[in-house]
């Protein structure tokens, strides 16, 4: 199996960013909100915005950013072709990791049963 998180897994300009939100679907948990649109590329490519809203310091913002890119990096398997988005809804620690891996995977599901082919 290959885990590599490549440049074309992620979405890099403002424009795709935009086309997600503007699509207005989503799936939330307690802490992750899961922006989504269908793509036409065959792979998934994953997007993230954690805004200074959560939390001012940038050490806390990167370990979010760490913390779902690695999520992502290894259920990427599961999804189909879609551009995602992830925005947490609340600021997270490592003491919450399982909490958030648990909520990533069951919202991954949840948008696999979605969009079933």
């Amino acid at each position: 199996m290959n885990f590599k998180f490549p440049k074309r897994l992620k979405l890099l300009k403002t424009d795709d960013f935009s086309s997600v939100f503007n699509f207005r679907k989503r799936v939330a948990g307690q802490y992750l909100v899961i922006h989504y649109q269908k793509n036409q590329l065959g792979y998934t490519r994953l997007g993230l915005v954690v805004g200074k809203k959560h939390s001012r310091l940038a050490v806390e913002r990167n370990y979010m950013k760490r913390v779902l890119r690695e999520l992502f990096r290894t259920n990427q398997l599961d999804l189909l072709s879609l551009d995602l988005v992830i925005r947490p809804q609340k600021p997270f620690i490592p003491i919450n990791y399982s909490a958030i891996e648990q909520e990533f995977v069951m919202l991954l599901n949840k948008l696999s049963q979605q969009h079933k082919p």
